[in-house]
């Protein structure tokens, strides 16, 4: 079974955890794609949805679902994503597409996160996929210098602007053996808006796609 066919099992999983008339966040990226493909498909009637980017808002609404802000949402019930590395603590790396603000805004806001993804993304040390960090413009290089400080090497994401107007310093080479102290330090740094570590607010499930076609439950 392929990445892909694994993100569609797992994606299809993650429905169950959805009740009638409820307000869900969804993330943004394939899998959380497919988690919408796979919701519109089971007509489970929720009520309404919070999108964690402009591209998971058009997606939502194409397939049907109503948007609602998060100001007017307020607690959601559940919240749905991906992720882009996972270790046993259920701390994730996030935000390859560049939206990992808004996805930990939804995140918070939400009594439930249940995080999906394929089994290629469980690590025992986070790190070796690049920690994206969002920064206001005018604090990049800056940014940079704290972080090389840090033991990171961060990198400029070429052309790339967040749905918030701010660029991305991704990180490289940076072993991360205490997530929540890292996620912590970086946020702390004026000018970082949100890096991409999800440690403080960790997935509360992580469902797991396997090569054999079986999903894997973690936490919960």
């Amino acid at each position: 079974m392929s990445a892909e066919q694994m993100k569609q099992t797992v994606a299809r999983a993650a429905v169950k955890y959805v009740t009638d008339d409820s307000v869900i966040g969804v993330g943004t990226g394939s899998t959380a794609n497919h988690f919408i493909d796979a919701l519109a498909e089971s007509q489970i009637p929720v009520r309404a949805t919070v999108a964690s980017s402009e591209a998971t808002a058009e997606k939502l609404k194409a397939a049907g679902f109503l948007l609602e802000d998060l100001n007017s949402a307020g607690t959601l019930s559940l919240y749905i994503d991906g992720t882009d590395e996972v270790n046993e603590h259920l701390h994730l790396i996030k935000g390859g597409g560049g939206a990992l603000t808004r996805e930990k805004i939804v995140a918070a806001a939400s009594t439930q996160f249940v995080c999906i993804a394929d089994a290629s993304k469980q690590v025992s040390t986070l790190g070796k996929f690049p920690l994206p960090v969002e920064v206001i413009p005018m604090a990049r290089s800056y940014v940079a210098r704290e972080i090389v400080k840090l033991g990171g090497d961060p990198e400029l994401r070429d052309r790339f602007t967040t749905d918030n107007g701010n660029v991305i310093l991704d990180i490289h080479n940076m072993e991360i053996s205490d997530p929540v102290a890292m996620e912590q330090q970086i946020n702390a740094l004026a000018g970082v808006v949100c890096c991409g570590l999800f440690a403080a607010r960790p997935a509360d499930v992580m469902l797991l796609g396997q090569s054999d076609g079986s999903v894997i439950t973690l936490g919960g």
